[in-house]
């Protein structure tokens, strides 16, 4: 057994490395197509120039400094080694000069990994439990009302969603504020310092906070991850182990949870490694809706100050956070379906 241990553990670790080999060139692709694209934006320094808030040789430096006066090529390589060595150069804040561009992400990432991942983690667990009460009661009215809201919520675009939500939010504090509970839901983020108090207030608080676009983010991907599940289990149901084990005489929850359900989990691995991406992208407008300042509000700004450096650090941060999401999912077939080797 111990040698059977092993050898699956080094089977795990060559894959693990293959990939990551695999990945490396793909990012560097990446970046180089995103750094072309971001450079044809415009002109980070445009609007000095325009309002004339600077002088020529202000802007001048501020364009050496920032590389902005070197070629393409060089640009480019200098960008990738000093992002490579931790330096992702700097970015333009109207008002407030230079800042790093690697300060800024690391600022704004955590606000917006606990939101992402915290919404991925219950859309998937909300939309597993759903489907799979789908497929067991199939044609009932549960299923016939989850299949209802799934398609609603396919047809909805996020934006429409948040704004609904967000107004659903004002108004239930209105009731609760004329109840003398005050207003607990909050359609603003939370602060760059972050609540205080003791436990059970910023708990509270938190709460409040994370609630809406939590709730904005889980209804759009609960939709897919409840009907996959659906479809997988009334497959898995179907086949012929399903049936060998309740012949068998064994307890119906034993079959459904670790014949069935361990089963039908497979794509949903594959879909949730697909889904952060779709999670990530949604933050951008459910930030926007909601004034959180974390990378999706940073991203907007980025556009719209047309900041070449900053857009590169977030694309290339959360690519390598999407690609390390999938290998998670690959990784996770072995632990669903033990026929799956990794190493072959």
């Amino acid at each position: 057994m111990l040698n059977r241990l092993h050898r699956g553990g080094a089977g795990v670790f060559v894959y693990v490395c293959r990939r990551i080999l695999v990945t490396i060139p793909l990012l560097m692709a990446a970046s180089f197509l995103a750094f072309g694209l971001t450079t044809m934006m415009g002109d980070p320094l445009g609007e000095w120039k325009l309002a004339k808030a600077r002088t020529p040789s202000e802007i001048a430096a501020v364009e050496q400094r920032i590389g902005l006066d070197r070629p393409f090529l060089e640009r480019y390589g200098d960008w990738a080694g000093g992002f490579v060595r931790g330096d992702w150069g700097t970015t333009v804040v109207p008002g407030n000069g230079t800042v790093d561009v690697r300060a800024e992400i690391m600022r704004a990432a955590p606000v917006s990994m606990r939101l992402v991942l915290g919404a991925e983690v219950l859309a998937i667990v909300v939309g597993v439990a759903v489907g799979m009460v789908g497929a067991l009661r199939q044609y009932s009215i549960v299923d016939y009302a989850a299949t209802g809201t799934a398609f609603v919520m396919f047809s909805m675009p996020l934006f429409c969603v948040a704004v609904m939500i967000k107004y659903a939010g004002i108004r239930l504090n209105d009731v609760l504020e004329s109840a003398g509970l005050g207003r607990w839901l909050r359609t603003a983020g939370p602060p760059n310092g972050g609540f205080h108090g003791d436990l059970a207030d910023r708990l509270y608080q938190y709460s409040g906070s994370y609630l809406l676009p939590t709730l904005c983010l889980v209804a759009i991907q609960f939709a897919a991850y409840s009907r996959f599940q659906r479809a997988a289990m009334l497959e898995v149901l179907g086949s012929d182990y399903v049936r060998t084990a309740q012949a068998k005489g064994l307890s119906q929850s034993r079959v459904m949870l670790r014949h069935a359900l361990r089963n039908a989990l497979i794509p949903i691995a594959t879909l949730s490694a697909l889904g952060i991406g779709t999670t990530i992208s949604g933050g951008v407008i459910v930030e926007s809706v909601f004034g959180w300042q974390g990378i999706g509000r940073l991203t907007v700004d980025a556009v719209y100050d047309r900041e070449p450096y900053l857009i590169l650090a977030i694309m290339v941060v959360i690519g390598v956070f999407v690609l390390a999401c999938n290998l998670l999912a690959d990784l996770g077939y072995a632990v669903l379906d033990p026929r799956i080797r990794l190493a072959s």
